[in-house]
């Protein structure tokens, strides 16, 4: 069983780390390949032995629609080679469950007649009383609080042919939502305030360009769509994991949206009005 991860990444230095840790333990750092939006030595000091491509950055216009496109060309390049290609954003952890999953490799072998797996999705957040984290921490090892969230409970792995669209897969006449339980995508996009501080900077620079096509409001007003966030996150009550995973999975894994129009298949964006404490085996996953 052959299997590599991809990732897209400008400057997002703090979770592309994450990233590079998570799935080196994993895979091996040998089978990670980075494509970096514009030339950029820092990303090749922080993760040395993965495979980094640096692509031009003159023209952001039609931004998502071309990063899309462009994965979706390298992701059915490494197909030739590998079984399975892991694509997540670089702020996005896949996590195994170990009382489902031993490893990615026995989870892919329990799912040979499937072109896409997806994953219930995770904001992980950090509360009032979590410490500043190192440079070198775990996110998992200091965060565990989290809400589910629909948004992210995205398609994450695919076979050859099958590309990834706006969270979800093309839609095509074979094409299914499968979301295996135990496994969970874990969004860091909150987990450091400080991370987000910096990466918000660069995403309201991108989306306040001139060109067509750029990131929308939630770019744009980065700032107050994360301070939207910790408003509802530190409001919100707090339910047992497994009440509110149960929930979670009951609600997002078995409805998905076909959206012709789009030409993808995802989850439906349910959103969740209570808060969660991650299980201890997220710290070691």
């Amino acid at each position: 069983m052959k299997i590599c991860a991809i990732t897209m990444v400008y400057r997002d230095y703090w979770a592309l780390s994450q990233w590079y840790a998570h799935y080196s333990r994993h895979l091996g750092s040998e089978h990670l390949f980075i494509v970096a939006h514009g030339s950029d030595p820092k990303i090749a000091a922080l993760c040395p032995r993965a495979n980094v491509l640096a692509v031009p950055r003159s023209d952001l216009a039609g931004f998502d629609r071309m990063r899309g496109q462009m994965l979706n060309s390298i992701q059915d390049g490494l197909g030739v080679i590998y079984d399975w290609v892991i694509r997540t954003d670089a702020d996005e952890l896949i996590c195994l469950d170990p009382a489902h999953h031993a490893s990615f490799a026995t989870l892919f072998r329990s799912h040979r007649r499937s072109n896409a797996l997806f994953a219930l999705g995770l904001n992980i957040a950090e509360d009032i009383e979590d410490g500043t984290m190192k440079a070198t921490d775990a996110a998992l090892t200091k965060r565990s609080n989290a809400v589910f969230s629909g948004h992210y409970s995205k398609a994450w792995a695919v076979r050859r042919g099958t590309h990834l669209v706006r969270h979800g897969i093309n839609l095509a006449k074979d094409a299914a939502m499968v979301m295996p339980e135990g496994v969970y995508l874990a969004h860091l996009k909150y987990a450091s305030i400080d991370a987000l501080t910096e990466a918000n900077l660069h995403r309201s620079e991108i989306a306040s360009g001139k060109e067509d096509g750029l990131p929308g409001k939630a770019w744009l007003h980065a700032d107050k769509d994360a301070q939207k966030f910790f408003d509802t996150f530190h409001a919100a009550p707090v339910v047992d994991w497994n009440a509110a995973k149960a929930d979670a999975y009951a609600k997002i894994a078995h409805d998905p949206v076909a959206e012709a129009s789009q030409k993808v298949l995802r989850a439906r964006s349910v959103t969740f009005d209570s808060r969660t404490v991650l299980p201890d085996w997220f710290k070691y996953c």
